[in-house]
C-alpha cells in the first residue's frame, strides 16, 4: 500500500506478500537507486552517528579559548543558546528534505532535485563539492585537535610547562594526526553493525561524560565562579585590538557554531538506516536537539571553575596556554596537591574526540561513495566500489588520506591550516544552506514532503536558515585581530572564496559537459 500525493509516491506501508518492506528501502528505489549498502540501522544508531560528530565535548574544549577571548561567560552562555535556536531552522529544514530524498548524497542530491532540470547539474555540482570537502575539512580538523590535545596530556603528565614538561614538535603532532587517522580508517573499514555498535557507545559517552565533566571539575575546584560572573561578566580584555561588545559578541558566537555542525550526517547515512524517509529526519533535530542542552550544561559546569581568565589564556601556564586542560589540571591540584585528576578528565574529552573523528570519516566515506555513485568525483568508478561487508572501503581511505593531506599546511603556518580547516565551518553551512535555499524559491510549489514535513511552516522556517547562514557567513569572514597583518588576517575568505572559485571553475571548464546530476542506477 503507498500513498499518492500531488504525482509523488511516498512509502507508508509497503506490504510484499507476508512481509513487509522497509520504507527507505522502498523510497530509495523510486528515487532510482539499488540497495547496494546495508541498511541496518536503528533511529537510535542514526542519531548517535549526529550527535557524536557534533560532539559537545569536542567542539567546546577546542575552542574555548575562542569564547574566553571573545566575550568570555557571557559570549558563550548565551552565544550557544542563540546559534543553537538558529540552527534548529537549519536542521528542521534539512529535516524535511531529508524525509523526502532519504539517500547517501543527501545535500548534492536534494540541491539536484530542487533547483530544478536546467539547474540541477550545476547546483549538484556546487553544493557536493562544498559538502565533500566541508566534511574531510571537519575529519582534519578533528584528528587534529585530538593531536594537540595528546600533546597537552603528554606535557601535563610530565610536569606541566613551568616543571619541564616535554612538548612535541609540529612534527610529532601531525605524526600523531596520521595515527589517529589511521585507526578511525581501519574501524570505518569494518561492517556496518560495528559501526552501530560504536556510533552508540559514542553517544552515551558524549552524555555520560558531559554531565561527570560539569559536576565533578566546580565541585573539585577551590575557587569558583559567582553565578553573577558566569552569566553577566563580559570580557572586552582581548588583546587583540577589538573594543566593541557587538563586534566581540559575534565573533565569540564561532564556538558555538563550530560546534553545532555535522548533523548531516544523518542524511548520509539514510541508506543504511531502517526506515530512513522517518528515521533520517528524527536523528538530525533529536542530535541538534540533545547537543544544545548537553551542551549549554557543560559549558555552564566549566565555566562555574573559571576564575582568572587571562591566566588560562596565558601561553606560560601549566597547559601552555590550552584553557580547558589549565581549570581542569589546576582544580585537581588545588585541592589534592596533583593535576593527576585533571589529566583523567582530559582522556575522557580525549576518547570522545576520538569517536567524533571516527563518525565524521563514515559520514565523509558515505559522502565520497554517493557523489561518486553519480561521477562527480576523478576516478569515480573505484571510490564508489563496496566490498563484502557492503562497506564503500576505497572511499573510506581516500577520506583518511585527504584528511592528512589537509593537515600539512600546518607544518609551515598555523594560520595557513586555520584557513583550510575555517572551511569546516562557512563551507559545510554553505553546503546545508543551498539546498533549503532551492526548496523555499525554485521548489516552493513543487516541493512534495515525505512523512516529516514542517507543513505551512516549511517556507518560514527554511527562510530564516537561509538568512542565518548568509549572517554567520559574512560575521565569519570579519578580522580577529587589528591592525590587520599577514599573521592576523582572517583567511576564512581567501579559504572559501578559492573552493568557490575552483568549483565553479571546473564547472566552466569541464564538468558542465559531462555531469548531469544524480545519475540512477535501476530503471524506474
Amino acid at each position: 500500500m503507498v500513498q499518492k500525493s500531488d504525482g509523488g509516491v511516498f512509502p507508508s506501508l509497503v506490504h510484499n506478500g507476508d512481509a513487509y518492506l522497509d520504507t527507505g528501502t522502498t523510497r530509495l528505489q523510486q528515487l532510482g537507486y539499488k540497495q547496494e549498502l546495508k541498511r541496518d540501522l536503528s533511529v537510535i544508531s542514526n542519531f548517535a552517528f549526529s550527535f557524536s560528530i557534533i560532539s559537545v565535548l569536542t567542539g567546546i574544549t577546542t575552542l574555548y579559548n575562542t569564547g574566553l577571548t571573545y566575550g568570555g561567560p557571557i559570549v558563550m552562555t548565551y552565544g550557544w543558546l542563540i546559534a543553537g535556536l538558529f540552527t534548529m531552522t537549519v536542521g528542521l529544514s534539512m529535516a524535511e528534505i531529508c524525509s523526502s530524498y532519504p539517500t547517501s548524497g543527501g545535500l548534492y542530491y536534494w540541491s539536484a532535485k530542487l533547483a530544478g532540470k536546467d539547474w540541477a547539474p550545476f547546483a549538484s555540482w556546487l553544493t557536493g563539492w562544498f559538502n565533500i570537502v566541508g566534511q574531510w575539512a571537519v575529519t582534519t580538523s578533528v584528528d587534529y585537535s585530538l593531536a594537540q590535545l595528546i600533546q597537552v596530556i603528554l606535557l601535563l603528565s610530565t610536569g606541566g610547562k613551568n616543571g619541564g614538561g616535554y612538548q612535541a614538535s609540529k612534527y610529532i603532532v601531525i605524526a600523531i594526526h596520521g595515527g589517529i587517522l589511521l585507526v578511525h580508517a581501519i574501524i570505518n573499514s569494518l561492517s556496518i553493525s560495528f559501526l552501530s555498535f560504536f556510533g552508540q557507545l559514542a553517544a552515551a559517552w558524549n552524555i555520560l561524560g558531559v554531565f561527570v565533566l560539569m559536576i565533578l571539575i566546580p565541585t573539585v575546584a577551590t575557587e569558583k565562579a559567582s553565578a553573577n560572573f558566569v552569566f553577566t561578566h563580559f570580557n572586552t580584555d582581548n588583546g587583540q585590538g577589538i573594543n566593541s561588545k557587538v563586534y566581540i559578541f559575534v565573533i565569540g558566537l564561532l564556538m558555538s557554531q563550530y560546534t553545532l555542525t555535522g548533523y548531516d550526517a544523518s542524511a548520509h547515512m539514510s541508506e543504511e538506516t531502517k526506515d530512513a524517509d522517518k528515521n533520517g529526519p528524527k536523528g538530525i533535530i533529536s542530535a541538534i536537539g540533545i547537543s544544545i542542552v548537553v551542551g549549554w550544561a557543560y559549558l555552564l559546569g566549566i565555566t562555574f571553575a573559571v576564575t582568572n581568565i587571562p591566566n588560562l589564556l596565558s601561553s606560560d601556564n601549566d597547559a601552555g596556554g590550552y584553557a580547558i586542560a589549565e581549570v581542569f589540571y589546576q582544580a585537581f591540584k588545588s585541592r589534592y596537591g596533583s593535576g593527576v585528576g585533571g589529566i583523567i578528565c582530559l582522556g575522557v574529552v580525549a576518547v570522545a574526540i576520538f569517536f567524533c573523528g571516527m563518525s565524521s570519516m563514515t559520514s565523509n566515506s558515505r559522502m565520497a561513495y554517493a557523489f561518486s555513485r553519480d561521477g562527480a568525483m576523478p576516478f569515480s568508478s573505484l571510490w564508489h566500489q563496496v566490498n563484502k561487508q557492503e562497506v564503500p572501503l576505497y572511499a573510506v581511505w581516500l577520506s583518511a588520506c585527504i584528511s592528512f593531506c589537509m593537515a600539512l599546511p600546518s607544518l609551515r603556518s598555523l594560520v595557513a591550516f586555520q584557513a583550510m580547516v575555517s572551511i569546516a565551518t562557512i563551507g559545510l553551512y554553505i553546503a546545508y544552506a543551498l539546498p533549503i535555499f532551492f526548496r523555499v524559491t525554485l521548489a516552493r510549489k513543487s516541493f512534495i514532503p515525505g512523512p516529516f514535513n514542517l507543513g505551512r511552516y516549511g517556507i518560514l522556517v527554511g527562510w530564516v536558515a537561509v538568512l542565518w547562514v548568509s549572517t554567520i557567513t559574512v560575521l565569519f569572514s570579519l578580522p580577529v585581530a587589528y591592525p590587520v597583518t599577514k599573521d592576523t588576517l582572517n583567511y576564512t575568505p581567501v579559504a572559501v572564496g578559492g573552493l568557490l572559485i575552483l568549483t565553479v571553475s571546473a564547472w566552466i571548464i569541464s564538468a558542465r559537459h559531462w555531469f548531469k546530476g544524480p545519475i540512477t542506477n535501476i530503471d524506474i
